[in-house]
């Protein structure tokens, strides 16, 4: 009988799988995209943002043309764009036919396509296999950016003119003028610093403000209008490294080959197998213009770095996981709005803290000690962790002081709420639970 009675668990976990399975497909089977499809309707906008999903070509004109009439009508309509594309490498190729207007988006006027990567592939295929590539390397990555997206329940519950602004930045997985801009798909565009830090900046990703204050920052500032930057991205072209030159070392398109301290917002072990590969091809790319000790004491450096950065988190965390078991959070989870697409959170309502639950506090109504926390984990400390990874020494000695700040306040609004606790407190909910924004989101999304 013993045999039988292992066997169940193995078949209920084979059951649980199958349904998993089975939820997720039907999941993203809605109008939207992602694990929230069902839950979201997109706006026509998106169409330009996820082409290959969503882009609905006009019917306004009938007919198929070739790329001479194309070329005439747009010379009138839009006159940059032609002007941009006769100035690219596509209209005047060295060794085949131009590459003209039905090449990317088809003759049929009332069944054009907005180029996707799989189209660029046609004739850039080694460039596309190579970004899809990055896929192995999971979260954060160019080619998984727009999943980890749609795949946000924030994405399905905010209103559409507020997630805009992150697909315009996420799309660079889904096309591929987000760093060759449209029509002129010039790689000495990209190679510049501006193709990259127009989204790698601002608090969540402050890229731009850590290279720009570093030695190369300030020496590309000063350079930039006088170098070529029509060479390849190999040793001895460029006296400046930038970002492409680092990270996509020999114009190789995989970004995320490098990244040891998980994006610095989580956790990790710096020696493993993984990291230890990924520590040589940055010293590699290091000495290119380096010496072989400089360039490890300065990977030495980042790791001390973050150990100091994570002491100070990890004592932050644990402060206030230490509230949460003793429910003195104000107001507490179920006292505010919840997740309208989390069909567990008005049954098991749950403060956010930490990598996982932590960052909806960048996107709901928490308590002020959580998204004190946020800020210090997610600005403060990836601000540090970009300017010692960046080699702006005097920046990361600004975020480290951001986030001793941030832990003393932390510390201080701790024990108020503990010194309250026990008292009886007003009830939160009239102020939280209800109001204009809350209830047009309830009503429209």
């Amino acid at each position: 009988m013993r045999p039988r009675w292992l066997l169940a668990p193995v078949l209920l976990a084979l059951a649980g799988i199958a349904i998993g399975m089975v939820w997720v497909d039907w999941s993203k089977g809605g109008e939207g995209s992602g694990l929230y499809s069902r839950e979201w309707k997109p706006d026509p906008v998106q169409g330009y943002w996820d082409p290959e999903r969503f882009y609905r070509p006009v019917q306004s004109v009938e007919g198929k043309f070739p790329a001479a009439e194309c070329i005439a009508c747009h010379q009138a309509l839009t006159p940059g764009i032609v002007a941009d594309w006769r100035e690219s490498r596509h209209s005047k190729p060295a060794a085949s036919a131009p590459v003209t207007c039905p090449d990317c988006h088809g003759d049929d006027h009332r069944a054009l396509r907005m180029p996707t990567p799989k189209v660029c592939a046609n004739c850039h295929g080694a460039q596309h296999d190579a970004m899809q590539a990055e896929k192995r390397y999971g979260f954060p990555s160019h080619a998984l950016a727009m999943e980890r997206a749609v795949d946000s329940k924030h994405f399905a519950d905010k209103p559409k003119a507020e997630t805009t602004a992150c697909v315009q930045c996420h799309s660079v997985a889904t096309k591929c003028d987000s760093c060759h801009t449209r029509h002129r798909f010039d790689a000495a565009e990209a190679r510049r610093a501006e193709s990259c830090t127009t989204c790698h900046s601002g608090p969540p990703h402050p890229d731009d403000e850590a290279f720009y204050a570093s030695a190369h920052g300030r020496k590309y500032l000063a350079e930039a209008a006088t170098i070529d930057w029509t060479k390849p991205l190999v040793k001895g072209n460029y006296a400046v490294p930038t970002c492409a030159y680092c990270h996509m070392r020999n114009g190789q398109h995989i970004v995320a080959d490098k990244s040891i301290w998980g994006f610095g917002l989580r956790q990790v072990n710096p020696q493993t197998a993984e990291n230890k590969i990924k520590r040589e091809r940055w010293l590699e790319v290091c000495r290119d213009c380096h010496d072989e000790e400089m360039a490890r004491e300065a990977l030495v450096g980042l790791d001390r770095e973050r150990e100091r950065a994570w002491q100070g988190l990890n004592r932050t965390e644990r402060l206030l996981r230490g509230l949460r078991s003793e429910k003195a959070f104000y107001p507490a989870a179920g006292e505010r709005p919840s997740y309208p697409t989390d069909w567990m959170e008005p049954w098991w309502p749950k403060e956010r803290i930490g990598f996982f639950e932590g960052q909806a506090s960048g996107f709901y109504n928490v308590s002020p000690i959580e998204r004190d926390y946020f800020e210090m984990w997610y600005y403060a400390n990836l601000g540090a962790y970009k300017a010692a990874g960046h080699g702006a020494p005097k920046l990361a000695e600004e975020g480290h002081e951001k986030l001793q700040r941030a832990e003393a306040a932390i510390g201080t609004q701790a024990a108020e709420l503990r010194a309250r606790a026990g008292n009886a407190r007003p009830d939160p909910r009239p102020l939280w639970l209800d109001g204009e924004y809350t209830a047009y989101n309830r009503d429209h999304n």
